[in-house]
């Protein structure tokens, strides 16, 4: 695994290689940034905006983020294992500064009143199995901890059947291979 472009190109990231984990495959990683940058659908730029990456894994959304000029990436992810190597890829890279670890999960991360920005691109990449994240969802918008021009990508497997039509506005669907990537706006 690699980051695909801006200053940390060609970068490799260390991944965690387990079960219960499923690493964003670089292919579906670069087309969701194509999507970001080159869809008429799209108003949100990466270039200095804020992001909040739930169940990041091993950080590689919101890493590509930073590479490509984000201001900012939130990462929230409670596996303690994808956690070390998280922070591992972050100090390698030497973008801790612009990063915030919230070693918790999505519920709990939404309960805290922490003091955050209201974020312009907030990206999703629960297990497929979880359903929970339809809360996690439900709370972003309840608490509105996102800008009024934002961008909520989810990552889910191709066959799902979630509707989302009560929680957001879908703006398009992508599918590749086994996976659908979701984007939409609150």
């Amino acid at each position: 695994m690699r980051v695909i472009s801006g200053s940390l190109k060609g970068k490799k990231l260390n991944f965690l290689n387990a079960p219960l984990t499923r690493p964003l495959k670089d292919m579906v990683r670069e087309s969701i940034f194509n999507t970001i940058l080159h869809s008429n659908l799209i108003n949100v730029q990466i270039q200095n905006s804020i992001i909040l990456d739930i169940y990041a894994g091993t950080g590689s959304f919101g890493i590509e983020c930073i590479s490509r000029g984000a201001g900012e990436v939130s990462f929230v992810e409670k596996d303690k294992s994808a956690l070390k190597i998280l922070r591992e890829n972050l100090n390698k890279l030497s973008i801790i500064n612009k990063s915030f670890v919230f070693p918790v999960d999505s519920k709990s991360f939404l309960k805290k009143k922490i003091k955050i920005s209201k974020f312009d691109i907030i990206f999703l990449d629960p297990p497929f199995s979880d359903r929970d994240y339809l809360d996690c969802i439900k709370n972003i918008k309840e608490q509105k901890i996102f800008k009024k021009n934002n961008l909520i990508i989810i990552h889910r497997e191709k066959s799902s059947q979630e509707d989302y039509k009560e929680l957001f506005k879908i703006l398009k669907i992508n599918v590749y291979g086994k996976s659908k990537i979701i984007f939409g706006s609150f």
